[in-house]
């Protein structure tokens, strides 16, 4: 069981896991052993979700979310594959809650006529800086 929230949990059944070999750094021992883990879990389908939940993280432009609403992670951080499971599932758990509430509006604001002045004035100086760099008339 992933716990989320005290209200969502994700049981075992709904999470799959596939084990590969890692690429990177470890010499003869990465070629024989399974440490990266692959977690799967259908988003789409998932009785375990809130349906606003549900629908948040579909509309996220994730690339680990394929077509099907599938969010896949992989994990092959560390050289043992317990801690590579474990990583996995806290990256899951992350985006879950992260799906958890919505994201606030966004107000429209405008400029004030002090902070245009300040920026128009920063420009000027600027200008006058590289103005002074050029030669002047009369010596090409």
């Amino acid at each position: 069981m992933l716990a989320i929230s005290p209200h969502i949990a994700i049981p075992e059944q709904e999470l799959t896991e596939r084990f590969l070999r890692a690429d990177g750094p470890g010499g003869q021992h990465v070629n024989r052993t399974e440490s990266a883990v692959e977690l799967r879990f259908d988003v789409a389908r998932s009785p375990s979700l809130p349906e606003e939940m549900r629908e948040r993280l579909l509309l996220r432009r994730d690339r680990r979310l394929t077509d099907e609403g599938v969010l896949v992670i992989q994990a092959r951080r560390f050289r043992d594959q317990a801690r590579n499971r474990d990583d996995a599932r806290e990256r899951l758990a992350e985006i879950l809650r992260a799906a958890l509430s919505a994201p606030k509006k966004r107000i429209a604001t405008r400029p004030s006529r002090a902070s245009k002045e300040r920026r128009l004035a920063g420009k000027q100086q600027r200008s006058r800086l590289k103005q002074g760099r050029s030669r002047p008339p009369g010596f090409e």
